[in-house]
């Protein structure tokens, strides 16, 4: 009985730990975000202040970019995009 249930424990967390490994897989390296970034702000005509805005995001993205925080850079590099495209 307790074979039973420590083999269904160890199945419980190894799915966890799977599952886990797959969401950060799905995240894009934030380099290549922020390469998408800045080549369609290079292209963009954009007023003083939405420039101001993409500017501090694009900042926001790097400091997160070098701490190894690819989902929180994309996030900003994401928010950057929609204004540069509106």
């Amino acid at each position: 009985m307790y074979k039973i249930i420590a083999i269904s424990l160890l199945t419980t967390l190894a799915s966890a730990g799977l599952g886990t490994s797959f969401a950060v897989a799905a995240t894009v390296p934030c380099e290549e975000m922020l390469k998408e970034m800045r080549a369609a702000k290079a292209n963009a005509k954009l007023s003083a202040g939405d420039l101001a805005k993409v500017n501090d995001l694009e900042a926001k993205a790097v400091e997160r970019c070098n701490a190894d925080d690819d989902a929180r850079s994309d996030k900003f590099s994401t928010d950057a995009m929609a204004i540069i495209k509106k």
